[in-house]
């Protein structure tokens, strides 16, 4: 180390306001050699190149001491033989079992829905902004040979057929996979990603790729900003901005998202979608973009609860190219009654900012004759987790911060990825390593949470359980609960704590979709899919549209 870079005490005392913590002169002057020793060896390591495809070492398993998985795989569905709609409107917002019943009985093809599809793509596609990519020639292709085996009599099953968008970070083979981010809109793969595979072994027909806001945050991306369907003045939220926005518009049958940190739950909040975050480890993430590899989770954004059940089904499944993959059975039986469920509230988020919708959402969950229980959740820095995300998040991209190629993304502001990423640089190795302790405190205070209930219902925001659940691995599922009238809103901001979907500015009011989340046990996603059904029904807000 020069002379002009050598480490001084003066420096020491400087970095110790950056890390909260305070030594004497005597520590610091103590401490010099060694830490060019450090920073040395630190040099060095960056050395080696580490892809965005190496992923940890170490692995989260969300399973505490004892856990037991639990048993049977099968899915039930009850299909009603519906007629077709008469317009192609009514058949693009379907559902995705009575669309698979109309190919199975000859009642429209793969073909003519995929059509429809593109069609109104092709419309609507330059007011949204939710495809990156439009895979139209490859669509119908895969249209054609999905007919050609109902032709034979011949179904690969309930996505037999139906065409679908997959988000944009997701490799597919010969198709730009950009991740929403300048450095890498001209990426393309040469292999698909593992859901990729079980979509297309499915039946599923990939119509293109949906937006995502760079990197997996927000909705802003290299081609502009995804809109919201109800609001075309403000962002769908992200990140699978995409994804949500593109099913709420009905551009498409249903759409693959992630979540890290409600990237699943926020734009369907906002757009009025179902969305349902699995179990962390369920689905394979192999061939994904890595954000956090300890909190990435993969799961469907559909219009209707059932068909995210139906969509799952076909994702899930141990897949040995993801470290985290993790051996879980899938149980889906619609038929199964909710009677004897427990459902939980925390008090205090149906206080303060709760909604009238919020309200009337817990009242119907009331009028369902499951027992409602009042729980608590214990008091520990939940927030304090997201310095986790940060960390991994900057690690995964840690090239583009110490190349400048952050400069290159569209989203400079505080909260955005560049700067985050730059901060992350200080954060303590040691308040780290402390970090991971006291997530394995926050996966004991959900678990005694769940020892007590069988579903947790609340707002988007409810107290702690954003964070808390994305960070323990808890499945949730979002559905729309009903509208309220809002000014347009803003992007959420990491970097301003703002884990909601934006706060609503001054002006005209428009008329929006808000839902209501319902979190549940490891691995039994039966359970809140079954009783979002029964929600879903009785609330009766599904199926108004957008009016684009």
């Amino acid at each position: 180390m020069s002379k002009e870079n050598k480490i001084k005490p003066s420096d020491i005392l400087s970095a110790e306001k950056l890390l909260g913590i305070s030594y004497s002169k005597a520590e610091r002057e103590q401490m010099v050699e060694n830490l060019e020793g450090q920073i040395l060896s630190a040099k060095i390591r960056r050395g080696v190149i580490l892809t965005n495809e190496s992923p940890m070492a170490s692995k989260f398993d969300p399973r505490l001491p004892g856990f037991q998985m639990p048993s049977g795989s099968h899915v039930k569905t009850t299909v009603k033989r519906k007629p077709i709609p008469k317009t192609d409107e009514d058949i693009a917002f379907a559902s995705i079992l009575d669309q698979g019943n109309w190919i199975k009985r000859g009642l429209i093809t793969s073909r003519r829905l995929t059509e429809i599809y593109l069609d109104r793509i092709k419309r609507f596609q330059d007011k949204l902004e939710c495809f990156a990519t439009v895979t139209k020639d490859e669509a119908l292709a895969e249209a054609d040979a999905m007919d050609s085996l109902t032709r034979a009599n011949v179904n690969l099953g309930p996505l037999h057929g139906i065409p679908y968008g997959l988000k944009d970070l997701f490799d597919t083979k010969g198709i730009t996979t950009g991740w929403g981010a300048e450095p890498y809109r001209k990426r393309v793969p040469s292999n698909d990603a593992t859901i990729v595979k079980k979509l297309r072994a499915s039946g599923a027909v990939m119509l293109g790729k949906t937006t995502l806001g760079a990197l997996a945050y927000n909705d802003i991306w290299y081609g502009g900003r995804t809109k919201n369907p109800w609001n075309i003045n403000e962002g769908s939220s992200g990140s699978s901005a995409g994804s949500a926005s593109a099913t709420a518009a009905g551009l498409c049958s249903f759409a693959i998202g992630t979540e890290t940190l409600g990237s699943i739950t926020s734009p369907s909040q906002r757009c009025g979608t179902t969305g349902l975050r699995p179990t962390f480890g369920r689905v394979s993430r192999a061939g994904g973009m890595a954000l956090c590899w300890s909190l990435d989770k993969v799961g469907p954004i559909c219009r209707y609860t059932e068909d995210t059940g139906i969509v799952l089904s076909i994702l899930n499944g141990y897949d040995e190219n993801d470290l985290c993959s993790i051996h879980a059975p899938f149980k889906f039986d619609t038929s199964k009654g909710i009677k004897d469920l427990v459902v939980g509230y925390l008090p205090n988020a149906f206080k303060g900012g709760a909604t009238n919708v919020d309200h009337a959402a817990l009242k119907a969950a009331r009028s369902l004759g499951v027992k409602i229980k009042k729980v608590d959740i214990e008091d520990l820095p939940y927030m304090s987790l997201i310095n986790i995300l940060y960390a991994e998040a900057a690690a995964a991209f840690e090239h583009l911060t110490l190349s400048g190629k952050d400069d290159t993304l569209t989203w400079q502001d505080d909260g955005a990825w560049p700067n985050t990423f730059r901060k992350a640089r200080f954060l303590s190795a040691v308040d780290h390593v402390q970090l991971d302790r006291l997530r394995y405190l926050v996966m004991k205070a959900l678990d005694e949470v769940f020892s007590k209930i069988d579903i947790l219902i609340g707002p988007f925001d409810t107290g702690p359980m954003l964070v808390a659940s994305n960070f323990t691995g808890h499945p949730c599922l979002h559905l729309r609960a009903g509208f309220l009238k809002l000014a347009s809103r803003g992007a959420a901001s990491l970097g301003d704590g703002k884990l909601n979907t934006g706060e609503a500015g001054a002006g005209r009011e428009f008329t929006v979709p808000h839902g209501i989340s319902l979190w549940g046990r490891l691995f039994e996603e039966e359970t809140i899919l079954n009783f979002g059904m029964a929600l879903e029904k009785v609330l009766n807000v599904n199926k108004r549209r957008p009016s684009l």
